[in-house]
């Protein structure tokens, strides 16, 4: 493509064709995210890892109190969590705090001691005592093998964390010996779940229609519950007829990436990786929408050729900035551009609008497919449980969604209802120990 080839709406108009999920791709896109489904369950080579989280759905008559660790990344929250066994959570006591920069880069003994040291802090603050033992589960939102309810091998960090000795460890092991260290041996995990898990448990405690738990923030993700009796690499169902499956839909790579993906993807640090996580998260909208942005520059249909230094840098662009292009404000302030004209403003705010429409298109065609793979023909009605900024805060993010459902879909998409489940991540977790300890008792 020549500089001479498009002016700006004819530009504009090629970055749609570029960026478009049509209905027509969205059938192939779903074809493929189930061949990719039945690959992970049935244990082969596919991009959707398909995890079993060893938890079956709750029924909402699961009782118990718990305390809730939930490192979703550089925050942390603890909780005192309750479940009353009728479909209602109270959660009586909450810390928020981060993580010092030191401490995610630097040993992993030292991240786990931080961590027992907050939650010894939680207790004294909080007046928690006068018990022999206190179950405690644990989110943990990063890319784990879990080979049971209280055991995960770190796969690999993400979310810039480089805390050393741990990936290859089983981090439930590495918290309780910590726990110990720091005298808190009294203090038993019983719980282990990633914040999709959480998020679906969550909202399913109170809403038996709840059967999907979509994350859509800095990272996004998936899981569902699956039939045992489909999942051919799971060798013990125990007593659940259904386990939560977490897909880690991020690396589903059925996706056809255009040429600023690609060169993302290339840039990245983690390249053939993560294809829809790249096209989709919060992470990395901002910087797509930057590379097409210098793209306009490169060829003088946007600043008439100028300004192209302010934006060179990787990730300077972030998503927040998108989201107050679409509230109608803008960006050009803080990167010291100055003198837009409203032809360019309204070029760059239809850009963002193409590259933000196209993550929630796809994001529309995954919960369809996974909906399908469970109920084909829609027969009955399903809640969505969705956590992450960029669904909740994002100008239009959701009604994209849902106008995606309603292309591929028709009438029977009023079937499907997105829910926000803010800060499910962590109470998930909590509704996870009480279905272990049921179970337990029902063996």
């Amino acid at each position: 493509m020549k500089n001479s080839d498009y002016g700006l709406d004819g530009f504009l108009s090629h970055l749609k064709g570029v960026f478009s999920i049509t209905v027509e791709d969205s059938r192939d896109i779903i074809k493929a995210f189930h061949q990719e489904m039945n690959l992970g369950l049935a244990g082969m080579n596919s991009s959707l890892k398909m995890i079993p989280s060893f938890v079956g759905p709750p029924k909402g008559t699961e009782k118990g109190r718990y305390i809730v660790v939930d490192l979703g990344g550089t925050n942390i929250r603890i909780m005192s969590v309750e479940l009353d066994g009728k479909g209602n959570i109270d959660v009586s006591a909450v810390s928020r705090l981060v993580i010092p920069n030191e401490m995610i880069c630097g040993t992993g003994e030292a991240l786990f001691d931080h961590i027992a040291e907050y939650i010894g802090h939680f207790f004294e603050k909080h007046h928690i005592g006068g018990q022999k033992t206190y179950d405690l589960a644990f989110t943990f939102s990063f890319p784990i093998e879990q080979h049971s309810l209280v055991s995960g091998i770190l796969i690999g960090w993400t979310k810039n964390f480089t805390a050393s000795g741990v990936v290859g460890k089983d981090v439930v092991a590495m918290l309780s010996e910590a726990l110990k260290r720091k005298n808190m041996g009294f203090i038993n995990v019983v719980a282990l779940a990633n914040d999709t898990v959480g998020t679906l448990m969550a909202r399913r405690y109170s809403d038996p229609s709840c059967d999907m738990g979509v994350i859509i923030g800095t990272g996004t993700n998936a899981c569902y519950p699956e039939k045992t009796s489909r999942i051919l690499k799971y060798t013990d169902p125990g007593t659940f007829e259904e386990i939560i499956i977490n897909m880690e839909w991020g690396g589903f790579a059925g996706l056809k990436m255009n040429i600023y993906d690609q060169a993302l993807d290339l840039a990245s640090g983690n390249p053939g990786m993560q294809h829809l996580e790249k096209m989709v998260s919060g992470m990395y909208l901002g910087e797509i929408a930057r590379r097409v942005i210098v793209d306009m520059i490169t060829r003088g249909v946007l600043f008439c050729g100028s300004n192209l230094s302010a934006l060179s840098g990787e990730y300077t662009l972030r998503t927040e900035h998108l989201s107050l292009v679409a509230q109608g404000s803008d960006f050009f302030e803080e990167f010291g551009i100055t003198d837009v004209s409203e032809t360019d403003r309204m070029a760059i705010s239809e850009a963002c609008r193409i590259v933000s429409t196209r993550s929630a298109r796809i994001v529309g065609v995954a919960i369809a497919a996974v909906v399908t793979w469970m109920d084909k023909s829609l027969e009955r009605n399903h809640t969505v449980a969705i956590d992450g900024a960029l669904f909740e805060k994002y100008p239009g993010y959701s009604d994209c969604v849902a106008d995606m459902l309603h292309e591929l879909l028709g009438e029977r998409a009023e079937r499907i209802r997105l829910e926000l489940v803010k800060d499910g991540s962590g109470i998930g977790s909590a509704v996870i120990g009480a279905v272990a300890a049921s179970s337990c008792r029902h063996r």
